[in-house]
């Protein structure tokens, strides 16, 4: 006996991988993304819900969440929807695994937003802008590519501020890590980096291997955090034991991080951040 196939009806073509539709069981509104679920569709047409292109079918259980979404998608303008459908395509293109669904929904949102802030004169200013590019360096040459997709087809100037914002987009794309933690995380670099300027009276050179390896450890540190990625670490006692000073900064630095990110932060962590806090200040020494 033939299984009943459900069926959605069409509300709007978002783009070509991305489509708004009503139907189902419970005659509700979702959207449905899949990689050209949209290419050739019409307003008017119908998907079945065993369509092998469906990656993805939700509704946002938030009113307000969903209201906010369903408003950007009716209003979004479809030459961004083109746009944002080239860059995926071209982040799907360099990296491997399936990635995360919400960019199609962000990507265009963040990058409308930014055609009318440049169109309306205002300024983009990007604080974590270096650290972004030595951080994600793949990603950062990904996002200036797509920088140059968006001023071609609207004629703006994309700085590069604005770039170091896009690669934010691209890293969550591929690792499954919230725009807003990302954020969130430069914030932290940042303070983290001040406090060890300001304990050893120390200036780091921009760009330098110091200064990169230390944002790099940093960055990645805080992600192991948040995602609760314990890393194994045979030495902590003696790192305890030899490097008194680097683990006794190390450990303010952590309990910096539990307050901000609400985490605990273990041992092992804290004990691998005292170890590159004692090379690098080796490493300073010498070049003095």
């Amino acid at each position: 006996m033939a299984r009943d196939t459900e069926q959605f009806q069409v509300l709007r073509v978002i783009g070509n991988n991305v489509v708004m539709v009503e139907g189902g069981k419970k005659s509700k509104e979702y959207v449905i993304i899949g990689k050209g679920i949209g290419f050739a569709l019409k307003d008017t047409g119908v998907i079945d819900s065993d369509d092998p292109r469906i990656e993805k079918l939700f509704r946002l259980e938030d009113r307000e969440e969903w209201s906010q979404y369903q408003i950007l998608l009716e209003d979004i303008d479809p030459k961004v929807m083109k746009i944002t459908d080239e860059i995926i395509s071209d982040i799907a293109r360099e990296f491997s695994g399936k990635l995360n669904d919400k960019i199609y929904l962000a990507l265009p949102s963040h990058i409308q937003f930014t055609i009318f802030r440049l169109r309306s004169g205002m300024d983009i200013v990007n604080p974590f802008l270096e650290e972004t590019r030595m951080t994600f360096p793949k990603e950062f040459e990904i996002a200036s590519k797509a920088a140059e997709k968006i001023s071609e087809g609207f004629e703006v100037q994309i700085p590069e501020d604005e770039v170091g914002f896009l690669t934010y987009h691209v890293y969550s794309a591929v690792s499954n890590v919230p725009v807003g933690q990302l954020v969130k995380a430069s914030n932290i670099v940042s303070e983290l980096m001040e406090m060890i300027r300001s304990e050893r009276k120390i200036r780091f050179e921009q760009g330098s291997m110091n200064h990169v390896r230390l944002m790099v450890h940093l960055r990645f540190s805080i992600e192991r955090i948040l995602q609760g990625s314990l890393i194994d670490n045979p030495f902590v006692k003696h790192i305890k034991k030899e490097f008194k000073d680097e683990y006794k900064l190390a450990h303010r630095m952590g309990t910096f991080m539990q307050g901000k990110l609400s985490v605990d932060v273990p041992e092992e962590e804290i004990c691998f951040l005292a170890m590159h806090l004692h090379r690098l200040f080796q490493t300073i020494e010498k070049n003095k």
